[in-house]
């Protein structure tokens, strides 16, 4: 298997402000460009485009290509589950919505230890596992956002797991929240196959300062500064794959263009960019990825992910005063102040930021 994967979280846009507006026909032309390259590593997941991203690929890859010459990942959605036959009911409506009648890789999704006793609980674990035994799983496995000691205690308790689905790059790599690098060496020592899952951490790893992008320029300016998070993560030697959330036919050429006949990187280029990563993360206020987890369910219609964005700009380039975007942004959907306090986003949140208090950040900067 070719080590770059089609994520189908941040799908091409017909309308960037409708999550569910995928542009069906720019979709399916970087589906038949992925394929025709040899790529053939395709992850969806229940919540995906306002639980819209299965019905996209089936539509995109699955009613057009023999179910033979892809590989499908999705995902069980243990946060949102309320009892345990939500397992069996969403599964199946998975298989419908998809269009298929088995996945070849199935996760839980998003592990940490509170999502996890959620799992266990629900006995979630046991009903991957029946469904692996009837032959609609291939392989098993878990989305995990965590410290590596809960990592560990689950594959202690869970050998039986085929694979791990880690958040990986070079800017979280020593991290003392997400803890890359530690929850790597874990995934190693249990003998799991990795999937890598944020390699450019929601973009934060191709919206880097000038003076890092001037760094990587110099190293090799043929490449693009994306390029050096992908083939970081994808130098790893116990990783399977690695998936970028490809938004338009433009990044999915560039990733194609490094990835179709993969060079891992020297020992230099990886210790450079470890260092790079830690010089960038003191430079983030609010390491938001903008997976949008926290937004279906917020009361207040607050579009969480942008104004951090916006804030993190903001800070980065020191600058002050009125702001255009943040007057957009509140005039369309709720402010910040507007908040309530009611907790949903910081529950689903992977990155296990405190919302609440970053939003009273961003009020304080702005208004």
């Amino acid at each position: 298997m070719k080590k770059l994967g089609f994520g189908c979280m941040r799908l091409p846009l017909i309308n960037p402000e409708d999550p569910t507006s995928v542009d069906i026909e720019q979709f399916s032309k970087m589906i038949d460009t992925f394929i025709e390259n040899g790529f053939t590593y395709f992850d969806t997941a229940y919540p995906y485009h306002q639980k819209q991203s299965e019905l996209f690929v089936k539509k995109a890859l699955v009613e057009r290509y023999p179910r033979d010459s892809y590989t499908l990942a999705d995902k069980l959605p243990v946060p949102f589950m309320k009892v345990k036959e939500d397992a069996q009911k969403i599964f199946y409506e998975q298989l419908e919505k998809c269009g298929v009648e088995y996945f070849d890789y199935y996760l839980l999704h998003s592990l940490n230890r509170n999502h996890y006793q959620t799992a266990l609980k629900f006995d979630c674990f046991e009903f991957i596992k029946k469904m692996k035994e009837e032959g609609k799983i291939k392989e098993i496995g878990f989305s995990f956002h965590d410290t590596a000691d809960i990592l560990d205690q689950i594959l202690t308790e869970h050998p039986e797991m085929d694979f791990v689905q880690l958040q990986i790059n070079y800017l979280d790599w020593n991290s003392d929240s997400v803890q890359s690098k530690l929850c790597y060496e874990t995934a190693v020592k249990h003998g799991k196959k990795v999937v890598i899952m944020e390699p450019v951490k929601g973009g934060s790893l191709v919206r880097v300062p000038e003076d890092v992008k001037t760094k990587l320029f110099n190293l090799d300016n043929s490449l693009s500064v994306a390029s050096w998070a992908i083939r970081f993560a994808a130098s790893l030697k116990n990783v399977r794959v690695v998936l970028s959330g490809m938004s338009n036919l433009e990044q999915l050429y560039d990733n194609i263009s490094y990835m179709k006949e993969f060079k891992p990187l020297t020992q230099e280029e990886n210790k450079f960019l470890i260092q790079l990563g830690d010089q960038i993360r003191t430079s983030i206020a609010i390491p938001c990825t903008a997976c949008n987890y926290c937004t279906p369910g917020c009361p207040k219609n607050i579009c969480i992910p942008e104004y951090f964005n916006l804030y993190n700009k903001r800070k980065q380039t020191l600058s002050k005063g009125k702001s255009n975007e943040y007057d957009n942004l509140k005039n369309e959907h709720g402010k910040p102040l507007d908040c309530i306090e009611c907790g949903q986003c910081e529950r689903v949140c992977p990155q296990k930021l405190p919302i609440i208090c970053n939003l009273k950040k961003v009020a304080e900067e702005f208004e």
